[in-house]
């Protein structure tokens, strides 16, 4: 026996409930690595426990953290609290099968933004088939080009179109913007969008109080206690999930599980304490190194997305838990295998050595049985071949990686992954001391963006019959000003006149606005 096999041996963590393998034997760290962070761990895993019996677990908004109670709804600190999970997961079910059983929508059309889109996403595509109730399509964006694409995708289908808007606050300006289009292409068919529209959002929110007051089919909750990166086994993701046709009771059932497995106290026995030890170790508890997440399969190209929000999002604050300043982080980014063999992991093998990869590798291939491409071999085995292969390839260079196993693609293996990354997240935001739960950096963002467009409607205003720079009229932002400018120009709703630089442009009003697209 080698050394390696010993310390794989040694080191491999089980879920038997759900047939998942964590394989941390190729990560460099020391055995005695659990021993050294065992008063560490111990108060992470207290403080897990503290948020799921209820506590304020994000002080910063004096919020309790409840996905874990999505479910288990038993586990909830209020029996008002589980009745609200049961009740609405029993209305989201029930709505999905009067929806089937009355024939008329075929189609799904779900608008978002970040985790209200990420998490229904990837959902709808590793679980999706042709054999789906209704197929379905994302606003995941404020891009205009985007919503024609999508929409021409529907094409004359929009009376057989059901929509799901989901905005927690009912304000979020990329949501509104995607209702705003999908109920103009809506009405320019003759149809009345209400009765296509279903709202997930926070009771008493812009958006709630928009769909009563129209008559939407329906209103789902989003709570103030569920995040919106944590968001997908609420009505944000099991909606859509139903609509489409998917198992969503499996994807709970499988959370649940994996619930169970990651809240033993022991990180040996723990894939998300052992999960959250690793990302320690590898990036130092500073986040010096990127994690590159490797899913060997087409069904799960999203997930490294997904992983993206739900890791970056929680984890990278500027101040802790105690207001000091940190700058903490951990850069996620993937795409599949074996693609990324062709990509960049030339640069993960010879390049510089400032990341950590995981594999994560499906057992099944497909349903029903596999064309041998050569004598004995299928294109499943070379995908095995491939990963198992360039795992060897980021070894002999000393490059670390670990390989989470999983059986399938099916309903419950997508709620334990969720549920894995969500526990994991939450340990090493302990780890670190950060409070995972909130996004003053995203709110930051927000508030810049409305002072641009404070200043384009400025500029649209004092635009007349006679050029002038961007400086001239926004002498205190002039570089934000000729950005706006340009693309008031571009879009035919100014009208722009070269200079000998860009600086030197001028602009005035367009004589002739292009008129919206119908």
């Amino acid at each position: 026996m080698n050394d390696l096999y010993a310390r794989h041996r040694v080191w491999l963590c089980e879920v038997p409930a759900l047939g998942f393998r964590l394989d941390v034997s190729r990560m460099r760290f020391a055995d005695d690595l659990p021993a050294r962070m065992e008063a560490p761990m111990a108060r992470a895993f207290a403080a897990m426990d503290a948020l799921e019996a209820g506590a304020i677990a994000n002080p910063d908004e004096g919020r309790r953290v409840g996905h874990y109670w999505l479910r288990a709804p038993e586990r909830a600190p209020e029996p008002a609290l589980r009745e609200a999970i049961e009740s609405t997961r029993a209305q989201i079910l029930a709505f999905a099968r009067e929806v089937h059983a009355a024939g008329r929508f075929r189609h799904l059309l779900v608008i978002g933004i970040g985790g209200s889109a990420l998490g229904p996403q990837l959902v709808a595509d590793a679980l999706g088939t042709h054999r789906d109730a209704m197929t379905v399509a994302f606003f995941d964006n404020t891009d205009p080009d985007g919503f024609d694409r999508v929409l021409h995708g529907l094409g004359d289908r929009l009376d057989r179109t059901l929509t799901v808007v989901i905005s927690k606050s009912g304000g979020t300006k990329e949501t509104r913007n995607g209702m705003l289009e999908a109920a103009a292409a809506w009405r320019a068919h003759g149809l009345d969008f209400a009765k296509h529209a279903v709202a997930v959002t926070g009771e008493g929110s812009e958006l709630d109080r928009l769909a009563s007051r129209e008559g939407w089919l329906a209103r789902f909750p989003m709570w103030d206690w569920v995040g919106g990166r944590t968001s997908v086994l609420s009505a944000v993701g099991l909606l859509p999930a139903a609509l489409q046709g998917l198992d969503a009771e499996g994807l709970l059932a499988g959370a649940r599980a994996m619930d169970e497995a990651t809240r033993v106290h022991d990180v040996r026995r723990n894939p998300a304490a052992l999960l959250a030890l690793m990302w320690h170790h590898a990036s130092g508890g500073r986040g010096l190194k990127d994690m590159v997440v490797l899913p060997y399969k087409d069904r799960l190209l999203l997930f490294s997305r997904y992983l993206q929000q739900l890791v970056m999002e929680s984890l990278g604050k500027e101040r802790d838990l105690d207001g000091r300043v940190v700058e903490q982080g951990l850069a996620v980014y993937g795409n599949k295998g074996a693609t990324d063999q062709h990509a960049y992991v030339q640069q993960l093998r010879d390049g510089v050595d400032n990341f950590f990869v995981t594999f994560l590798h499906v057992l099944r291939d497909r349903e029903g049985a596999s064309l041998e491409v050569e004598p004995g071999v299928t294109a499943g085995d070379y995908l095995l071949g491939f990963a198992l292969g360039t795992r060897a390839a980021l070894a002999e260079k000393g490059r670390e990686s670990m390989t989470l196993t999983v059986p399938d693609v099916g309903a419950r293996t997508v709620g334990g992954l969720i549920a894995l990354y969500e526990r994991a997240v939450g340990l090493y935001a302990s780890l670190i001391h950060v409070n995972a739960y909130h996004q003053p950096g995203v709110e930051a963002g927000k508030k810049a963006a409305a002072g641009v467009l404070a200043l384009q409607r400025r500029l649209l205003a004092a635009l007349d019959g006679t050029p002038r720079t961007a400086e001239a009229l926004a002498p205190e932002d002039a570089e934000t000003a000729l950005h706006l400018l340009e693309h008031l120009a571009a879009n035919d709703r100014a009208e722009r006149l070269p200079g000998p630089t860009p600086f030197d442009a001028t602009f005035r009003r367009a004589f002739h606005p292009r008129r919206p697209a119908e």
